[in-house]
């Protein structure tokens, strides 16, 4: 049997989508770049709350923030998007599986 490592940046990917406020996010992201503040109005949240969920779609490498005065804009990184979606399609590939072998006593 091959067992193979799953990618860091897979797993924070997974962990990232996992929570609803940061799939707002991601959604409002869809539609153009936003600043903090932008996000914060939109979503009714706190610039700390935000500023943590940011932080976790960040290192998943999800988003991009730009740096523009003393704003900060963010934007989704769509290569990323395809990584994650490259990994779910392998799943598709193994539409047939093998039963069960059965269990020994």
């Amino acid at each position: 049997m091959v067992q193979t490592a799953i990618p860091a940046l897979i797993v924070a990917g997974f962990h990232a989508l996992s929570e609803p406020l940061r799939l707002k996010v991601l959604e409002l992201l869809q539609q153009q770049e936003l600043c903090v503040c932008e996000l914060c109005e939109r979503l009714d949240v706190s610039q700390s709350k935000l500023s943590f969920h940011l932080k976790t779609l960040k290192e998943a490498e999800l988003v991009r923030a730009r740096h523009e005065g003393r704003w900060i804009y963010y934007s989704l990184n769509l290569p990323q998007f395809v990584v994650l979606e490259q990994y779910l399609a392998e799943y598709r590939r193994f539409s047939t599986m093998l039963p069960a072998r059965p269990c020994e006593d």
